[in-house]
Formats: C-alpha cells, structure tokens, sequence
C-alpha cells in the first residue's frame, strides 16, 4: 500500500458555498490520493458536518448515510420559493402578523414522530435515471411518491417572528427544507428554509470536524484526525479466527457461527495475527461478509 495512502473517515466542516462533491475534489488534492468519498449531500448553503471516507473506509457510504443526523434551522415564515429555501425563486409571500407563537409551537411540534414527506423537486433523487434537481432547472415537475420519515427529536430555540429557530434529529431520507415547507403550509402562511447546519451525523459531532482550510494546515499529521475503520466499530463483538480458518477469512468466505459467540448481529473479524480485516454479519449458524477492509 502506498505510504501516501489514507483509511478512514475524517470528521469535515463543510463550509457554505461548497457541493459535498467540491469537498471531496479538495480533499483528493490535499491528501493526493483518488479514493475519497463522502456520507452523504449536503446542501451548498448548507454548513456542518460531513464525514469524509478515506481509503479502505468508502465501502461505509451507505451505512453512515443511513444514520439518523442532527441539525439545527432557521424557518422563515411567510415566504414560499421554487427551492423551499432561501436560494430559491419567490412564489409566494404572505403577511404573517396575525400569527400567534402558539400556534407556531403547536406546527412545528405536531411534526414530532412519523410523517410522510414528499422529496422536493430540488433533491438529489433520481426518477426515471435522473436526478430531480436536473428536471426541476428543465422546468419539468414529475410525480414523486411520499416517503415516511421520522423526526426523534424537534426543540424550538426562539421564535422571533416570522422567523423560528429549531434543532431536530432525524432519519435517513428527511429533508429539513420541506420539513420548514410543511410546518408553513400548517400554519396556511407557507414557508421556506433560511439557513441550516448539520450539527451531528451518527458520532460526528459538529465540535470535532475541521475545516477544509485545517486539512491543508495540518495535512502532514493528519493522522491525528481521521478516525479508522477498526475504532469506528469499536463497540461491536471481535472474533479472531485460527491459523487454519485465516484464508477463508482474507477470501471473504462465510464461516461458521460458533454458540459460544457473543450474541450480535454484526462482528469485528480478526486474523490469527490479530489483523483487522472486515465486518461480518450472522446469519442462523453463519457469519457472512458484510464489509471487507483488506
């Protein structure tokens, strides 16, 4: 393996005006390295985290893609755009004096739990091979299917209106900018999203990532920030395997669950030699490949 080589994920602070595509052609730059990924977009005006996979750690997209996130908003009543946020075109404005901040509180509560969302035309989303972002600047609208996602968690830190700030943490698949949309049209005055931040993805806290600008600072340690594979699933059951059984592990072969194993659904597999080489998942009796890192 080439001694420039990465593994893991890095916890980065995307910083506003940057795709979470620009992210990752910056950091293949800095690191000189082609295999980086990240966990999943992140609006352009968007800020906060987005973790980073380096390396061997880009097979984990779509397990930390599917983690619940945490962020914090700015709804701004009122106002309806093409977008559902700030960015986009104005659709509609209504007077939003008569609103009572009870009212508000109630809206934007009432969406706590399960509710169906329907993606924005403005999303990442492929319909028909394409991505719904690319229809919507051909001025087409199609049919989308409403999602159920969940929101665990929504507080209101103030309400100034038209203006309320809330944080809330949330499943995979949600969108806060038509989560900002449905509490607007609630309140019969719509409404759009101001400004928002990822404050947490999974572990990732906003207090731990750094800046793209940091990464290039401290490029020659940057050891020191990434987080490995191995420390990542720390928390799940280790099986180490026996000389004889090491091949069928390198080869990624299922292997047989042994009762004495601690029950769990996912394992860390290790070599005889106490190597870390992948994550297996039970099945009845067996452990199969569920990600390899060799």
């Amino acid at each position: 393996m080439a001694k420039n080589t990465y593994n893991g994920i890095i916890n980065i602070f995307k910083e506003k005006g940057y795709t979470s595509h620009d992210v990752v052609a910056k950091m293949r730059g800095i690191l000189k390295q082609k295999k980086i990924g990240h966990s999943g977009t992140l609006d352009p005006d968007a800020t906060g985290v987005l973790p980073v996979l380096l390396g061997n750690a880009t097979v984990l997209s779509d397990m930390l893609t599917d983690k619940s996130k945490e962020y914090e908003a700015i709804l701004l009543l009122g106002v309806s755009t093409d977008t559902q946020d700030i960015s986009g075109e104005v659709l509609k404005e209504v007077d939003t004096s008569s609103l009572k901040e009870d009212d508000v509180k109630s809206a934007v509560l009432s969406f706590l739990g399960e509710y169906m969302q329907m993606p924005p035309m403005y999303s990442a989303l492929k319909v028909g091979g394409k991505k719904l972002v690319d229809l919507a600047r051909e001025g087409k609208e199609v049919k989308r299917e409403p999602r159920k996602v969940h929101i665990f968690d929504i507080d209101i830190i103030d309400i100034s209106l038209p203006r309320v700030k809330f944080k809330a943490k949330v499943s995979k698949g949600t969108y806060i900018r038509t989560l900002c949309y449905d509490i607007g049209e609630k309140l019969l005055v719509g409404g759009c999203m101001e400004s928002l931040i990822r404050t947490r993805v999974d572990r990732f806290d906003i207090k731990g990532a750094i800046t793209l600008d940091r990464v290039e600072e401290r490029k020659e340690c940057i050891n020191n920030d990434i987080m490995s594979v191995e420390e990542y699933f720390s928390f799940l059951p280790k099986i180490n395997t026996s000389p004889d059984f090491d091949k069928y592990l390198h080869n990624g072969n299922k292997l047989k669950f042994n009762k004495d194993f601690e029950l769990s659904e996912l394992y860390r597999l290790y070599d005889s030699q106490d190597r870390f080489i992948a994550i297996y998942r039970r099945e009845m009796t067996e452990l199969k490949p569920f990600k390899m890192f060799l």
